[in-house]
């Protein structure tokens, strides 16, 4: 088949890059990831892992292309384990949010009708009563809570290892270094960003610091929670995840400080359970945003057979899916699916 023929240059081994290069290879593709840093070196070695869904109401092609995404995860995430034999810590276990007021209450009940029509039956956004969830539920002043049966779950180290273990399966490993052949694909995270603002010679996206947590709190087939502006993520390690905070000013990427400590007391408060819960890591990374603040993506402008696909941001795993699938559509077959919004020169 002549598309085996194709020679592709995976620039970064985050969820993007890797994600991409396991679409190509999958096509027969013949593939090389490059990345000096290593393996999910930038946010994507990060902890949190909340595939969670736009709200369903005012829809538009992003809240689209983010449900595509999320209804292929399961599959995606299953071929990947299956051919690598490394766990990514994917699941689909739903989330729940409380309802604190009456004008909460009403709006979720108005969506509840909308996520009908938007979703249809592949999921649902419903309220309950809190009571119903009592083991694991966040206090709620009305006594209400919303329940997705959308919202996914994934640890992002163990996804990342996870699409290494089933790349080299395919015989493609994570170099170090190494000349580009083929076309080039560009999935360099926020640095990768500053790069492109220098490119273009305008601000197209920038970086946006987040501190997490990861306790020692074993809920790991519960629902995620979101409450008090807070993700708390039980993973399939028996760990959880909480986080996190948006920095746009910040002096060390890495480094983990009172705001962290903010965070964490939060969660304790709006989770009593959380109350003696170890921490057993703090983390701190710099997640990549596009001016647009969807994913960035498509041709690089003035550099032939150059790609750019960047600006996860918070939704970095849940779009993954659907990023290598559109990426290996445009760069081996030149079928070009990226909606508005998305494409490189909505930033320009």
């Amino acid at each position: 088949m002549a598309m085996a023929a194709v020679d592709i240059t995976i620039r970064g081994a985050g969820i993007f890059g890797l994600s991409v290069a396991w679409a190509c290879t999958q096509r027969g593709a013949r593939v090389q990831v490059i990345d000096p840093y290593g393996v999910g070196a930038g946010s994507s070695g990060g902890v949190v892992g909340a595939l969670a869904p736009h709200v369903p109401e005012n829809w538009n092609a992003k809240k689209a292309f983010q449900l595509e995404s999320l209804l292929m995860a399961q599959d995606f995430w299953d071929q990947v384990e299956a051919l690598g034999g490394v766990r990514a810590g994917y699941g689909r276990t739903g989330r729940l949010q409380p309802l604190n007021d009456a004008r909460a209450l009403d709006l979720a009940r108005q969506r509840e009708i909308t996520a009908r029509d938007l979703w249809g039956k592949a999921a649902s956004w419903v309220v309950h009563d809190a009571g119903r969830f009592s083991e694991w539920c966040p206090p709620s002043e009305t006594g209400f809570v919303v329940h997705d049966t959308l919202s996914g779950r994934m640890h992002p180290r163990q996804a990342c290892a996870a699409l290494v273990a089933a790349l080299m399966a395919k015989g493609v490993q994570v170099q170090a270094d190494g000349a580009d052949k083929g076309l080039v694909l560009h999935a360099t995270g926020w640095t990768g960003l500053v790069d492109l603002c220098e490119d273009f010679g305008k601000v197209v996206g920038n970086g946006v610091k987040g501190q997490a947590a990861l306790l020692e709190y074993d809920v790991r087939n519960a629902p995620q929670l979101y409450a008090d502006g807070l993700h708390l993520i039980p993973h399939a390690d028996g760990t959880l995840a909480i986080g996190s905070t948006s920095e746009r000013d910040f002096d060390d990427p890495r480094t983990t400080d009172d705001q962290l400590e903010d965070v964490i007391a939060r969660a304790r408060h709006a989770v009593p359970q959380l109350a003696n819960a170890r921490v057993i890591e703090r983390w701190a990374g710099v997640r990549p945003r596009a001016k647009s603040r969807a994913p960035m993506l498509g041709h690089w402008p003035g550099h032939d057979g150059h790609f750019i696909a960047n600006g996860g941001f918070k939704i970095g795993f849940g779009m993954a899916p659907k990023i290598g699938a559109v990426m290996a559509d445009l760069m081996l077959e030149g079928v070009d699916a990226i909606p508005q919004g998305f494409r490189v020169e909505d930033n320009l």
